[in-house]
């Protein structure tokens, strides 16, 4: 089968939209605000701004010169710097990375579910028989939210959004980049229009003021430079696979420093702009936030919203959009990712892997989205599909991205050498990288990352080993441990199945991406 040319993005800006905006996500909108609050408001930013110097640029510069210079997608690029290891890596990843896709898209879902609501009922108080309330008994969206999650209408609106992802990513670099091209800057006007409706709240300016009042007493807590560490490590999608894609589709000569340094500051502005929106909005109707992004979403910033003035139905469906696009822009490159390497490695038809991958994609989502509800008294997640959520959450985001970042380090600070790394992306970049970088990936992330990883296992154990807490019962104790085996087979195995199948490898090739 002859090569054929491999997709490219159309514009710079097109790829920096694409890129930007798979990092701009749900977590940046909402999470971002509740850590900035658990974590002594202004002063979080010292540590974040450390961490995102530390690791995240140079990670981020890492991730996307591993892409260009290879032109491939995750795996294969692995395999060209490092072999079958370097392969096997990849696939982990990527792996890893479908899991969150599955969990990512369900979540989306109910964002969608939410923004239907939002023209109306979700306003309004009422009952919720699943769980045995009258209504009146919880928050008009708390309500409105567990009613949604104990029916089958949320499988409904899960296929949904991975139709809208199947038909983004169905031509490639052309679909996504018009998508990026719309979703972009509507998630920005909107989060703008937001802060302006927040300080023009009473005591609104209060909120933002607090931000700017740091707690530095809270900056000797080892917990927050861990928390602010893994949010920059998080939030710049480092470990999906994710940026070695997409600068795959990047031309010979494109200057990876500058677009690393340009995705990371606009990713940081955008959590920046939202803390400034949410903290009005908190402040104004006295509201303390949780630093859980199912929680911020879905409960405590619509109450804020339902608190509003005036203007409740039309605020909430734009909150609910800025969400739903926000969250596409990141669903999207998860399945691009994933399907630029099945194309990579097996030279398949972009649109029969879009089809495979999506169907199969479906069955994951839906079984997060399982409406049973095994918890009447909601002392725990009420659903199956949202227990099932947490524990996969668990395992695949608070440990695998990390453990993929940290191998994806050592791999090229110790396989292939990470001065070859910087040799190649030197030529074509105004700002040339030194001998420092080259022992930032071989040493000091790997450290901090070890670091992270070790502290998140001692506390873990310290509340009751680590697969379950002491709070849990037997019986969901019993399941985290399921659900544990089957991510570690579901990663470890299924990556060295894909690594091993190579009779179809593509040496050299052009392939991953196109059209063919």
């Amino acid at each position: 089968m002859a090569d054929t040319p491999r997709d490219q993005w159309k514009s710079k800006l097109g790829f920096i939209l694409a890129a930007s905006g798979s990092a701009i996500g749900l977590g940046n909108i909402v999470f971002f605000a509740a850590n900035a609050y658990k974590f002594g408001a202004g002063a979080f930013y010292v540590p974040y701004l450390v961490a995102l110097f530390l690791l995240g640029i140079p990670v981020m510069i890492m991730e996307l010169g591993i892409g260009h210079r290879t032109q491939r997608a995750y795996p294969e690029a692995m395999y060209q710097l490092g072999g079958i290891k370097g392969e096997w890596i990849g696939w982990f990843g990527l792996l890893n990375a479908s899991v969150i896709t599955m969990y990512y898209i369900t979540i989306l879902g109910w964002v969608l579910g939410m923004w239907i609501g939002a023209f109306g009922s979700l306003w309004e108080s009422q009952a919720v028989p699943a769980f045995g309330l009258p209504e009146g008994a919880l928050s008009n969206s708390m309500s409105y939210f567990f009613g949604m999650i104990s029916k089958y209408e949320t499988v409904a609106y899960v296929v949904i959004v991975w139709i809208m992802n199947a038909v983004i990513v169905w031509s490639g670099t052309k679909s996504i980049e018009r998508a990026v091209k719309i979703f972009v800057p509507v998630m920005w006007l909107f989060m703008i229009i937001l802060i302006f409706r927040g300080i023009t709240l009473p005591d609104g300016p209060q909120g933002i003021l607090l931000l700017f009042t740091p707690d530095f007493e809270v900056m000797k807590d080892f917990e927050v430079w861990q928390g602010a560490f893994s949010q920059i490590f998080f939030t710049l999608s480092l470990g999906f696979g994710i940026m070695a894609t997409y600068a795959s589709y990047l031309p010979k000569k494109s200057d990876q420093t500058s677009n690393a340094l340009t995705i990371s500051f606009m990713n940081c502005a955008f959590e920046y702009i939202a803390g400034l929106a949410v903290f009005a909005v908190l402040f104004a109707f006295a509201i303390v936030p949780r630093a859980s992004t199912l929680s911020m979403t879905f409960f405590v910033l619509p109450e804020g919203i339902g608190s509003f003035p005036v203007g409740v139905q039309l605020f909430g469906v734009m909150f609910f959009t800025l969400l739903l696009t926000a969250g596409l822009t990141s669903s999207v490159s998860l399945v691009e990712a994933l399907g630029a390497g099945v194309i990579d490695k097996f030279g398949m038809d972009r649109k029969k892997v879009v089809l495979i991958v999506s169907a199969i994609g479906t069955v994951g989502s839906v079984m997060f989205a399982l409406p049973m509800v095994i918890d009447p008294s909601l002392d725990g997640n009420g659903t199956l599909g949202l227990t099932l959520l947490d524990f996969f959450d668990h395992w695949a985001f608070s440990y695998g991205l990390l453990i993929c970042g940290l191998l994806e380090c050592l791999l090229i600070g110790w396989v292939l050498g990470p001065e070859k790394l910087r040799e190649s992306i030197n030529p074509h970049s105004r700002i040339k990288l030194g001998p420092l970088f080259d022992w930032m990936i071989k040493l000091v992330i790997p450290a901090v990352i070890l670091v992270i990883l070790g502290f998140s296992i001692a506390s873990e154990m310290s509340k009751g080993g680590l697969y379950g807490s002491t709070v849990e019962t037997g019986t969901m104790q019993n399941l985290h441990v399921l659900v544990l085996a089957g991510w570690l087979v579901f990663t470890i195995l299924g990556s060295m199945a894909l690594t091993a199948a190579g009779g179809f490898r593509r040496n050299g090739s052009s392939q991953g991406g196109s059209d063919a």
